[in-house]
């Protein structure tokens, strides 16, 4: 298969308050399951006003999933129950997988300007829902980018461009996760592997995508494609700021309540009613 993606449809980010209070916008969630399998939410958030944030994520659990948080600019102190903790600061990359079970906070701080992440939920399948949590610390310095040509740089998460292979790997799901600036006019063809989803979400400035340029985005707005050999993008008269992510779906039912996911409704019972029993976290998944 050679041709291009076409864009399936658009979404725009909408407001919403999440956490012990933090006003973000969530581009996609709940609702729009299936049709970004395997992934579940993106959230974007992130003031000049500490108030809209500085209430955090206090403790919460997490099973079944992964949460990449990506921070654009400001921090984030994180703490959970394995005895991990540190701080996610600007351009840095948390990729957790909760799988048999995590309770974490996390608290964003106070930025002298603006403070601004992303976090994407990742489904994993039945075989691993239980596995053995783990995180992947990534720091800003460790990301590779590459310019393929003038005008254009990516910076490479995870996934392979042009021989370059972004430092999260051996992930189910095979994601590709690239941070892609367009400065004004510039263009893009990237290939795409063929069955996975692939989304593009604008960070700033504006741009056009899909085989003919006819679906502009701005900040906070997502293209999600069809299925295709690759996707077309180029910048308008600003440079284009977006994220281009993609992954294999995996075709499996989904039962979600709150921070859990898993295949069915049993599952979900089990999972909270352990989390109120005190035997959510397992010393030894498989």
């Amino acid at each position: 298969m050679t041709r291009p993606r076409s864009v399936a449809f658009l979404l725009t980010a909408k407001p919403t308050i999440e956490g012990a209070g933090v006003r973000l916008n969530r581009v996609f969630g709940n609702p729009e399951v299936p049709r970004f399998d395997p992934f579940l939410l993106l959230d974007d958030f992130g003031s000049k006003n500490p108030e809209d944030y500085l209430a955090g994520f206090p403790s919460h659990p997490h099973r079944g999933i992964e949460t990449v948080t990506y921070m654009l600019s400001g921090k984030v102190e994180h703490g959970d129950s394995l005895g991990n903790e540190g701080v996610i600061g600007a351009g840095d990359v948390q990729w957790m997988t909760a799988g048999s079970g995590i309770i974490h906070q996390e608290m964003p701080q106070q930025a002298e300007d603006h403070l601004r992440g992303l976090q994407l939920w990742v489904n994993l399948p039945a075989a691993s829902k239980m596995m053995a949590p783990r995180y992947r610390e990534v720091a800003a310095d460790s990301i590779p980018e590459v310019s393929p040509h003038d005008g254009l740089r990516i910076k490479i998460i995870a996934g392979e461009v042009v021989g370059v292979h972004g430092p999260v790997e051996d992930v189910v799901v095979e994601p590709q996760y690239l941070d892609i600036t367009l400065e004004p006019g510039a263009d893009l063809e990237h290939p795409t592997p063929t069955g996975h989803t692939v989304f593009a979400y604008c960070l700033s400035g504006r741009g056009k995508v899909g085989p003919r340029r006819t679906h502009e985005l701005e900040r906070g707005q997502l293209a999600l494609f069809t299925e295709g050999a690759s996707i077309s993008a180029v910048a308008c008269d600003v440079p284009f700021r977006f994220l281009l992510i993609s992954g294999k779906p995996l075709g499996e039912p989904i039962a979600w309540s709150g921070p859990i996911v898993m295949n069915t409704r049993e599952e979900l019972a089990t999972a909270f009613r352990e989390y109120q029993e005190g035997t959510f976290i397992k010393s030894d998944s498989s």
